[in-house]
């Protein structure tokens, strides 16, 4: 049975004030804030990206109730495992919000979950993401889209679905934000883990693009609060001429293709491997140890790009908490049997990868130690002096405000 609720008031002035449309017979969808037709819009613009990350064993077109992806390879496998992975890109988005560009978002979020499902060993399959909006604005979402496409052509898989959610009266017109999920396959017997990590086993350390998706409340509170879009596009000689905003969305790489090339052309010599995310190398590459083991990292050993220790510097940061927090320029770590490690690291290099060795496994107890041989960041290279106060070109203002302030930085969640 229906409860009903009766609200009176003790004068007229006391009720709230309706919106015009609620007296009326009907109330349509669009007048609730959904705009359909552009949702309608927006599939149309995405559909040639698409289509150019089918496989062969996608079944159907978008647009159904559910992606269809045929597993019949599974069959040549001994003992076949599904491998499944989900995230998001973080306050990055904020980031790519401010700077009005959107296209390489979709890269970043195929990146963190692809990425995370290679460490098994695993071929990603399929992709799905999940956009939600304040407000639907089709060449927007085309953009994240489109991006979308880019990261799962560079991870071989397709993207088979997804959902764009028009969320009025709860996001802002302008805000968005997104998430995805991957399935990935691979024969139990050739799956990475611990398990197969030994004493005296190789580091090699995979370079990452910048910060990828990860540190950036930090990154942001540092780098861009406070600071006026003029600042924040300003070219850097501490950033090799690079501006921090351009710097800052620089899109996470993607290893998938390369790693797995390494394990086809040298089998069972790769043992482990970390995706180097939230928390750093010393909460991460812990995750590849078994109980017994330490990774010992030879700090120092490998280039980052600038803009991490820019923003270490500018956030004061440890070395301790540096290693922590960002990936500090390895995306990716893998643990080899070092009598085949020159093989493994030709075939990186020959897929475009710049390769280090980073350290060794030795005994101990399942965590990652450091050797501090040499200072963990390069050395500073000098600010531009100081720029005459000029007035900013058009393009470089924004309409809405020429200072950013983030008031409440989301904090980020570690993976789980």
């Amino acid at each position: 049975m229906t409860e009903r609720i009766t609200v009176s008031a003790a004068s007229e002035n006391d009720a709230p004030t309706m919106p015009s449309w609620v007296a009326e017979d009907t109330v349509t969808y669009a007048q609730a804030g959904v705009d359909t037709a552009e949702g309608a819009r927006a599939v149309s613009a995405i559909k040639d990206a698409v289509h150019s990350t089918y496989r062969d064993e996608v079944i159907g077109d978008i647009g159904g109730f559910g992606g269809l992806f045929s597993i019949a390879a599974a069959k040549d496998m001994e003992d076949p495992i599904l491998v499944s992975g989900t995230d998001g890109v973080g306050t990055k988005l904020q980031v790519a919000r401010l700077a009005d560009k959107h296209d390489t978002i979709g890269i970043d979020l195929v990146a963190m979950c692809a990425n995370d499902i290679l460490a098994t060993g695993a071929e990603p399959l399929f992709f799905l993401d999940y956009i939600a909006v304040g407000k639907l604005r089709s060449e927007a979402v085309s953009q994240v889209v489109a991006g979308v496409a880019d990261g799962c052509r560079q991870a071989g898989c397709a993207l088979v679905g997804g959902e764009m959610a028009e969320h009025p009266g709860v996001m802002d017109p302008h805000d968005y934000d997104v998430s995805g999920f991957c399935v990935g396959l691979v024969d139990r017997a050739h799956m990475l883990g611990s398990d197969q990590v030994k004493k005296g086993d190789v580091l090699l350390g995979l370079a990452s693009s910048g910060l990828h998706s990860n540190g950036y409340s930090l990154a942001r509170k540092v780098c861009v609060e406070g600071r006026t879009h003029y600042e924040v596009r300003l070219p850097r000689p501490e950033l090799d001429g690079q501006s921090v905003q351009d710097a800052l969305l620089v899109p996470t790489r993607i290893y998938v293709k390369a790693v797995r090339d390494a394990m086809h052309s040298c089998p069972g010599v790769i043992h482990s491997l970390a995706h180097i995310t939230g928390g750093g190398i010393t909460e991460n590459l812990n995750r590849s140890l078994p109980d017994d083991l330490n990774a010992c990292v030879e700090v120092g050993s490998w280039s980052m790009p600038p803009i991490i220790p820019y923003v270490c510097r500018a956030a004061h940061l440890s070395d301790t908490e540096a290693l922590k927090t960002f990936n500090m320029g390895l995306g990716m770590i893998l643990i080899v049997d070092p009598k085949h490690a020159d093989d493994v690291i030709a075939s990186l290099e020959a897929s475009g990868e710049q390769v280090t060795r980073v350290g060794s496994i030795v005994e101990g107890s399942g965590e990652v130690t450091y050797d501090f041989a040499s200072p963990l960041l390069p050395p500073a290279v000098a600010a531009a002096p100081a720029q005459p106060e000029t007035p900013p070109a058009p393009e470089d203002r924004n309409k809405e405000r020429d200072v950013f302030y983030e008031e409440d930085a989301d904090a980020e969640e570690d993976d789980q």
